[in-house]
């Protein structure tokens, strides 16, 4: 007897989530700390692949992704960049920012 199995759809990969970041400013510190917030509250711990990329150690993805001031949380969809938000203040910006991939 044979099974024959058919195949599944592909799954669908995360978005990404990429925090431009300096690691000798405050304000990207504490950008971190909100997006964490923000993540966890309502437990999206698994929404995104987030990805932390210093400036300094990569400024070549500076160049590529456009970004000019710090911090810069960018979503990447496949290879399209879905959402961009320039110095957030708080939590509440992240979260607005990030409402429509948020459950």
């Amino acid at each position: 007897m044979t099974v024959v199995v058919a195949p599944t759809a592909p799954t669908a990969e995360k978005p990404r989530l990429v925090f431009f970041h300096s690691s000798v400013s405050g304000h990207c510190r504490r950008v971190e700390g909100f997006l964490a917030q923000v993540l966890q509250r309502r437990r999206n711990h698994g929404t995104f692949k987030v990805l932390s990329v210093s400036g300094e150690e990569r400024p070549d993805l500076l160049e590529r992704f456009q970004v000019n001031t710090l911090p810069t949380l960018l979503v990447v969809e496949g290879k399209r960049v879905s959402g961009r938000l320039e110095q957030p203040r708080g939590c509440r910006d992240i979260e607005g920012f990030l409402s429509q991939w948020l459950r």
